[in-house]
């Protein structure tokens, strides 16, 4: 049975039977993008809970093994590194006992969306493709596609049809463009449909991301 994380919640209403979880980076933590909720949000959109978990703290190998808040180790940037794939695993059952807590507290499945910045991003997309029950959508911010062989067999029907949000920086040094368009090519390859955006950025966010997402979560939270 997973922990489930330290988390921060925002809600923009009484009663919210929307969620949106978001992952931090590598080295921040769930205060990272609390700040972007009142810039974000629309004033149409109905009551939303905002969750922000907190990474567990663990030595980093691509930083010397310095201790700080990681969903996974990264052993080095290189698009051949070995991946921790137990740690990405460990990570994904944490959102799993997230999206659970959601649901006892009387959201669905349907109105979840898993969103993740980097690290975070990587993630949102892994848990939420092999989910069990249909999401309402993933936000990949500046981020790739992890243990990407495995999900052919490992994906869920239920999500095969989710929307994704695919935002990067054109000037990204962390997680290189090219991989970025790989993470997407592969999966098209697999029959998702993937909204990509780039903008003139590095590994960040920028404004009009901020402008473009907004509009795509929109209609995710009709209903």
């Amino acid at each position: 049975m997973s922990t489930l994380p330290e988390t921060i919640e925002r809600e923009t209403g009484a009663s919210p039977r929307h969620s949106i979880i978001w992952l931090h980076g590598l080295g921040a933590d769930g205060h990272d993008f609390v700040p972007l909720v009142p810039t974000l949000i629309a004033h149409d959109w109905p009551a939303i809970r905002f969750v922000f978990p907190h990474a567990p703290v663990r030595p980093v190998t691509v930083n010397g093994g310095l201790p700080m808040r990681a969903w996974y180790d990264i052993v080095a940037f290189d698009l051949n590194a070995r991946q921790d794939e137990a740690g990405i695993r460990e990570s994904m059952a944490s959102v799993e006992a997230l999206i659970a807590r959601e649901n006892a507290r009387g959201v669905a499945d349907e109105r979840i969306v898993l969103a993740g910045f980097s690290q975070g991003g990587a993630i949102a997309l892994s848990a939420g493709l092999r989910h069990a029950h249909p999401l309402a959508g993933i936000v990949a911010l500046s981020t790739y596609l992890p243990l990407a062989a495995a999900l052919a067999t490992e994906r869920s029907q239920a999500n095969a049809a989710v929307p994704i949000f695919q935002g990067h920086g054109r000037f990204d040094p962390v997680v290189v463009p090219p991989r970025a368009i790989a993470s997407r090519e592969q999966l098209e390859h697999l029959g998702y449909k993937v909204d990509a955006h780039v903008y003139p950025m590095a590994h960040a966010v920028c404004v009009e991301e901020i402008a473009d997402l907004r509009a795509w979560l929109t209609p995710r939270l009709a209903g």
